[in-house]
Formats: C-alpha cells, sequence, structure tokens
C-alpha cells in the first residue's frame, strides 16, 4: 500500500469533476424531475417507497386510499394499476415497500409541500415541487455520500488510488445513473449509509464512544427498515477488525465486544428503534406484528440466480456494468495486503448471494450499487497494485478507458435512442447494438427472434400461402382492396387459428413467413404486442418456435409487410405451423395474405 498524501488535491478535483457529471446528467441529460407518467421522477418503484408521505400528510388516509384512484389518473406514476400496496381482505390496503425510504424523503417533501401552494402548484404530493424536491434530494444525498466516500477511502489507500477510484466508480458503473438520473431509487440512498456505517464504524474501532456506536446502530435500522435483506449490515460492524477466523482472531474479537458492551447495547437498541417504524406500521395497517407484503416474490436460497442475475443479456449486472468484474479481482490483493478482510469479504459474498437469490432476478444490478462502498475496497486495492505495476497500469489504463465510454453508452441508450429494452434484450440484439448509438429498424426483430437474415435469399420457394378467402366467422372481415379477406384481432379474438401444412425441405437453410399487418394505433406495451409465431413439428411437437412482436415494427396507422425468419434446425421437422396471438391488446389489427417460403443462403 502506498503512503497516504496529506494534500488530497487529486482526489478533491476528481470529485468536482464527477459532481458537474452527475449535476448535468441529473438537470440537462435527462431531467426526470419534468417528466410525466412512468418517466417521472416519482413512479414506479419510487411511487411506492413514497407513498407514505402523501398518505399520512396530504389526505390522512393511510389504509383505505381513497385517493389513490385520482392520483394514477392525474399522474399514472405506474400506468392505472395500483402497484404500490396490496389489498387486504377486509378492503383495506398495506404498503407493499417498507418504509426506509418515506423516513429519508420527508425533509425534501416537507419543503416540496409547503412551497408547492405559494408557487401556484397543486399540493398533492406529485406536482412538480414534489418531482423536483425527490429529485434533487436524491442527488445531494448521492454527492454527500461521493464525498465522505473519499473520505472513507482516504484511511486506507493513497490520494491518487482514491481518486482513480471514484473515478472508476462515476465513469464506469451503473451508480451514475442512479445517482443522477434514477436518483429517487433506493441504492444510491443506501450507498451513503453504506459509507456512514463503514466511517463510523472506523471511527467507533479507534476510539470506542459511544456516539459512533449510537449512529451504527441508526444506520444499520435505516437500511433495514429501507430493505430488510440489509439487515446483513451490522455483519460490517461486527467483523471490523478481523483478517481471519482463527480462534486467537475470534476470542480478541468476542473479548472487544465483552468490555465494550455498553456502547454496543445502545448501537443494538437504536438499530430496534429506528427498525420499529415498520412493525408498528403493519401493526396500524394490517392488525399483525409481521406482513409479508411482496406476495409471490421471494427469496429462494436453495438455488440463488447467478448465473442469470449476473451475466443474463436482459439485465446482467456485469454485461451492463463490466467494470465491476474489477472488485471480483481485487479480491487477490485486498487478501495480502488489505485491512478488515472479514467485514469487507463476508459482507461481499453474504450480500451477492442474498441479492441472485430474489427470484425476480432481472431487476438488474441496481441492487448491488448500495453495497459498492464495501466492494471499492477490493477495487482500490487493484488500483493501488496497478500504480505500483507500471506494465499492468500501461496494459489496464486502456481497458478502463473503454469501459468509461461503454458506462456512457449502456447510460445513454437507457433513456435515448429507443435501443435498450429492460423486458427484451437478447443475446443476439445485444450484439448486434452494442457500441451503436442508433440501430436501423429491422434490428429490432432480434428482441424476439434469435434469427435474423440480412443478405438475398438464394432460390426462393414458396411453400405457403393464403389469402384468408375461404375464412368464416368473427376472425375474418372483408379486404377493402380486393376479394380476400383480413384476419382481424382484438381484445375479444386473441388467438388465430392455426394455419398448418407439411414441410420437408432438407435442402433448404432458412424459412421465411411474410404478411401484411395493419393497426390504427399502436401498441406500446411489448408483452401485449400481437406475436407473429411460426413453428416447426415433428408428429405434433414443437421443434422449434420463432416469435416476432409486430407492433415493434409499426406505427399508428400504418400498414406494413413483416417478415419472420428462422434458421432451420438440423432436428428432424415434417411440418411447418403459422398462427397469430394478440396478447390481450385492446389495439385491433388487420392481417392479410400470409405466405411462407424457403431459401438458401
Amino acid at each position: 500500500m502506498l503512503q497516504l498524501s496529506t494534500t488530497n488535491n487529486l482526489s478533491k478535483y476528481t470529485y468536482v469533476f464527477c459532481t458537474v457529471l452527475m449535476c448535468y446528467a441529473s438537470f440537462f441529460f435527462y431531467p426526470r424531475w419534468k417528466n410525466a407518467g412512468t418517466e417521472a421522477t416519482i413512479s414506479w418503484d419510487v411511487s411506492g417507497y413514497y407513498w407514505y408521505l402523501p398518505s399520512i400528510f396530504i389526505y390522512e388516509d393511510l389504509k383505505h386510499q381513497s385517493f389513490k384512484d385520482n392520483i394514477l389518473q392525474k399522474y399514472g406514476p405506474t400506468n392505472m394499476d395500483f402497484q404500490q400496496a396490496v389489498r387486504l381482505q377486509n378492503g383495506d390496503y398495506a404498503m407493499k415497500y417498507s418504509s426506509g425510504m418515506a423516513v429519508m424523503y420527508l425533509p425534501f417533501f416537507s419543503i416540496a409541500n409547503a412551497l408547492a401552494d405559494p408557487l401556484d402548484f397543486q399540493q398533492d404530493g406529485f406536482s412538480p415541487p414534489y418531482q423536483f424536491a425527490i429529485q434533487a434530494g436524491g442527488l445531494l444525498v448521492a454527492l454527500l455520500g461521493l464525498w465522505y466516500f473519499r473520505k472513507l477511502l482516504l484511511n486506507f489507500y493513497s490520494d491518487r488510488v482514491v481518486a482513480a477510484s471514484m473515478a472508476i466508480l462515476v465513469l464506469g458503473t451503473n451508480y451514475l445513473n442512479y445517482s443522477s438520473i434514477e436518483c429517487g431509487m433506493s441504492h444510491s440512498w443506501l450507498f451513503t449509509v453504506y459509507v456512514f456505517l463503514l466511517l463510523n464504524t472506523h471511527y467507533f474501532y479507534k476510539e470506542f464512544k459511544t456516539k459512533y456506536a449510537v449512529r451504527i446502530g441508526l444506520l444499520v435500522g435505516l437500511a433495514t427498515l429501507t430493505r430488510p435483506t440489509d439487515v446483513i449490515s451490522c455483519l460490517i460492524p461486527l467483523l471490523w477488525g478481523m483478517e481471519s477466523l482463527s480462534m486467537s482472531a475470534v476470542k480478541k474479537q468476542i473479548g472487544l465486544y465483552i468490555a465494550h458492551y455498553r456502547p454496543l447495547l445502545l448501537a443494538g437498541i437504536a438499530a430496534a428503534c429506528v427498525i420499529s417504524i415498520q412493525l408498528f406500521y403493519w401493526k396500524y395497517a394490517t392488525g399483525h406484528w409481521i406482513f409479508y407484503s411482496y406476495q409471490d416474490q421471494h427469496l429462494y436460497f436453495r438455488s440463488p440466480n447467478f448465473s442469470d442475475y449476473t451475466f443474463s443479456y436482459r439485465s446482467g449486472w456485469l454485461i451492463y456494468s463490466p467494470m465491476m468484474v474489477l472488485a471480483f479481482i481485487g479480491i487477490v490483493p485486498f487478501m495480502m495486503k488489505g485491512k478488515n478482510k472479514l467485514a469487507i469479504l463476508v459482507f461481499f459474498i453474504l450480500n451477492y448471494y442474498i441479492v441472485c437469490s430474489w427470484n425476480i432476478w432481472w431487476y438488474g444490478g441496481r441492487a448491488m450499487i448500495q453495497s459498492y462502498p464495501v466492494l471499492f475496497f477490493t477495487v482500490a486495492a487493484l488500483v493501488d497494485t496497478l500504480f505500483s505495476k507500471k506494465v499492468l497500469l500501461w496494459i489496464c489504463t486502456p481497458v478502463i478507458l473503454v469501459l468509461f465510454y461503454y458506462n456512457f453508452w449502456i447510460t445513454y441508450i437507457y433513456h435515448k435512442g429507443n435501443i435498450y429494452d429492460n423486458d427484451c434484450m437478447t443475446e443476439a440484439y445485444f450484439r448486434k447494438v452494442v457500441g451503436k448509438w442508433s440501430t436501423p429498424l429491422n434490428t429490432l426483430v432480434l428482441k424476439d427472434n434469435p434469427d435474423l437474415y440480412e443478405g438475398s435469399p438464394k432460390n426462393l420457394r414458396q411453400v405457403y400461402s393464403n389469402d384468408f378467402a375461404a375464412g368464416s366467422g368473427p376472425f375474418f372481415v372483408a379486404h377493402t382492396d380486393d376479394s380476400a379477406k383480413s384476419l382481424y384481432l382484438n381484445k375479444e379474438q386473441q388467438v388465430s387459428p392455426i394455419y398448418k401444412f407439411a414441410f420437408a425441405d432438407k435442402n433448404a437453410a432458412w424459412l421465411r413467413a411474410s404478411a401484411s399487418f395493419r393497426c390504427s394505433q399502436k401498441e406500446w406495451e411489448g408483452w401485449k404486442m400481437t406475436q407473429f409465431i411460426l413453428r416447426l413439428t415433428n408428429k405434433g411437437t414443437i421443434v422449434k418456435e420463432n416469435m416476432q412482436r409486430v407492433h415493434r415494427l409499426l406505427n399508428d396507422n400504418s400498414n406494413k409487410v413483416i417478415a419472420l425468419d428462422m434458421k432451420l434446425p438440423k432436428a428432424e421437422y415434417d411440418s411447418v405451423q403459422v398462427l397469430f396471438w394478440n396478447g390481450a391488446s385492446d389495439k385491433p389489427i388487420w392481417i392479410d395474405r400470409l405466405n411462407v417460403a424457403s431459401f438458401n443462403e
């Protein structure tokens, strides 16, 4: 480890640069506080965290939620679906999310609530002053956390190592997005809580003062009140100072607990007091001291989704924030030179395990952000090693710069450019768009279909056609141009007949189905979009199935021929099936002139 600097100027300059970047991202690049609906600051999960405050201080209606329909209709934070609370058997409601974020939002909510009426805005909890207050509050808390993150690392590493670590954090990871743009979310707020927890733990073990112990208890309580699984934050102060699990290290730690049991007891009481806020709320709302509000979402400790959570192209942590690979690599130098090894590594491993155990694994790498103050002890250890090994530094610096660029690209496409789609990112689509700032429209088909042929088909052979002229019943309406008919789907008629024909062309490499689609209104919700489905079957068993959501390629009042490609597998098949499914959309669609052809590359 390098000798600690006394000037610390480089890390100060880095902090100023990061502050400017974060402020630009928050107020100019993508100011969510100016947006409406589900793109506003107080939307989706944030609206659930926040819902306690207007319920208590404006509407005085924490149980019945009689105001909810007006808010959903006017502001649409979760469209028209009331996801912020769960309905009880008696008709009352209980908040889905615990109340920690509401506690942290309270000062900023109070300012907005006091200013809304004088500024001529509605005092309803969701008008522009409230949106701005939560956005600005989130950014302020993030900047505060980043400043003390710098102070924390300076206790263990040199100024240039701390400066480089701060740059890696802000320029190279998803912390930039969640501290600046989506800063109403809990993650950067908890990042700051963990920074203060680590700092006060460090100070407590230097001086064993009661004030640090009480702060530790309050911070552990606040982390747990925000995300109940963050109760594991208590492991940091309990294991601090331990470098191994040897018997002598354990005895020494127990001796410290005994010698300083009074401040530790006060820390426990402080934590319990904060956590009790949620217990009293549950008792008030449900009649029970403990209430599970996540319904069908659970932790599955027996089958954690390590691979999907970390590497999936849909939302994998290290796919979209690959800079954090450094945290894993940094374990090696940290084990050799780091301090407080047990606290850092046990928390690192256990937290990662818990995050990967959540069954809704596609919530993505954001769930790791609050643990970055801990993980960056290993990152800083690696940076320290790079500075002492010039050859490694020259090798790694270009890689880190590329990852800076990649993180800016990820941040951009997440909010602009119509490239990122959290629900439908596939490996084929990701590989096609990675690094691009815009993409051709036909690339969108890779969100649903892994097969896209972009060349000129050779030896194209039509194997099936249908103008639906023989169709009868409510699915078929007269075609506007000729004697053919159109296949008509709407909310009541969602699934078309299955069109099946024999096919066993072993000389073909590809199969292409195409049809003309007309719509008066585009369906924007992916799971409701009309699906164009192509199947290969063998003796009635599906061998391969490709699908395309056609509204990705349609706009309002559009009429377009859309092709669905399939690369033919080596497996046996004897027939083809084609069908269309409207996916519960209330937007009608007309389908004309179905054709299927085989071809070679």
